[in-house]
């Protein structure tokens, strides 16, 4: 189920995004149920993939802009790859508890 892909990217724009943009992807994540029905497409080639995306990776872009530096690249790059997966999976735990306990599993 393609819902459930979307499930997983809106919880990179929940640890990737703007403030402002992160309340709203709260929002929708918070009553999934609902928001899955009334918001997402039934035919996936039918969902804005583009725009979806955009503002999570322009976050993800300039953390790894650096690592393009030569000879202190890979330091950098080290350094941001922990940041970045670290935020995602405290990000991503998260999300997944507030799902299980809004399904009532929790």
């Amino acid at each position: 189920d393609y819902k459930e892909r979307i499930f997983l990217l809106h919880i990179f724009q929940l640890a990737f995004s703007s403030h402002e943009h992160r309340k709203n992807v709260y929002l929708q994540m918070k009553d999934w149920k609902k928001t899955k029905v009334a918001l997402l497409p039934d035919d996936i080639n039918q969902f804005d993939w583009r725009n979806f995306q955009q503002e999570y990776r322009d976050y993800i872009d300039l953390a790894k802009l650096a690592q393009l530096i030569p000879v202190i690249g890979a330091a950098v790059g080290l350094i941001v790859n922990y940041r970045l997966i670290k935020k995602l999976g405290i990000t991503a735990m998260n999300a997944y508890r507030m799902r299980l306990q809004e399904e009532g599993q929790l």
